[in-house]
């Protein structure tokens, strides 16, 4: 049975499903011949029975696309911003030096439909939050497959729960005091401390798995019960560790069953 608190929510019913998995960050990439957030680095998470963590933008189009900056740079060497781009204009585009094409939404989830789970990361851009959240609840109505969704950004995860209660969303977080991604103190301070769950009220706290200590996050997790979930483990033992106390894995760069 489900139970809401003023700081996150409990008892999902689909917690014994997702936490059967783990989860490869970006699919199960291998760069430089497979990239990150790419439909065959998907396909082997699936091959491999693994659940998948993954970005979806929101273009100027309507479009859903799954890819992890908005900066177009990194992982494809053009200059520009992916929410400025049209379905043809990203379709144009290739992945680090390979033939792979920017996924959409679509494609990626008729890979899991029915075989794993996905961790669906909600990417904002100057705002869109919420056409953003509304977008992709109305995409995932006529999805039959496990998923659940995290955001960095609180306003996202609330219009979640606004829009569409039923879903199982979580914070993401790490110490931005540590890491300041060139945001104001303030922000810093709220989001490393959790503070607008109040407003999210989140069934999880994904939180990086070297900042998990922070006593907001062991607050939600230890004394409330919310499940808790990290990233990015990128060795056998962290992901051990990560198990053992009864959080789920966002893995890359190593096989966990080796």
């Amino acid at each position: 049975m489900m139970k809401e608190f003023p700081v996150g929510r409990t008892g999902h019913p689909l917690w014994p499903a997702l936490r059967q998995y783990r989860y490869a960050h970006r699919g199960y990439h291998d760069k430089p011949q497979i990239p990150e957030n790419s439909l065959p680095a998907f396909k082997r998470a699936i091959e491999r029975g693994w659940g998948a963590e993954l970005d979806v933008h929101l273009l100027k189009d309507g479009t859903l696309a799954v890819f992890h900056d908005s900066d177009l740079v990194r992982c494809t060497g053009e200059e520009g911003i992916l929410e400025d781009l049209t379905l043809s204009e990203m379709k144009a585009l290739r992945l680090e030096g390979t033939e792979e094409q920017i996924p959409t939404f679509d494609e990626v989830l008729a890979l899991f439909e029915g075989k794993a789970p996905l961790i669906i990361e909600l990417k904002t851009y100057k705002g869109n939050h919420r056409a953003l959240a509304e977008a992709v609840c109305k995409r995932l109505d006529r999805y039959f497959g496990l998923f659940c969704i995290e955001s960095f950004d609180p306003r996202a995860v609330a219009d979640v729960r606004q829009l569409r209660s039923a879903i199982c969303r979580g914070q993401l977080a790490s110490d931005f005091m540590k890491n300041p991604e060139d945001l104001p103190l303030y922000q810093r301070v709220i989001l490393k401390n959790l503070l607008l769950n109040v407003k999210a009220r989140p069934d999880f706290i994904a939180y990086k798995f070297e900042d998990r200590g922070v006593p907001a996050n062991r607050l939600a997790v230890d004394k409330l019960g919310l499940q808790e979930v990290c990233w990015t483990i990128r060795s056998k033992e962290d992901l051990l560790t990560c198990e053992a106390a009864g959080a789920i894995p966002i893995f890359e760069r190593f096989d966990p069953e080796a």
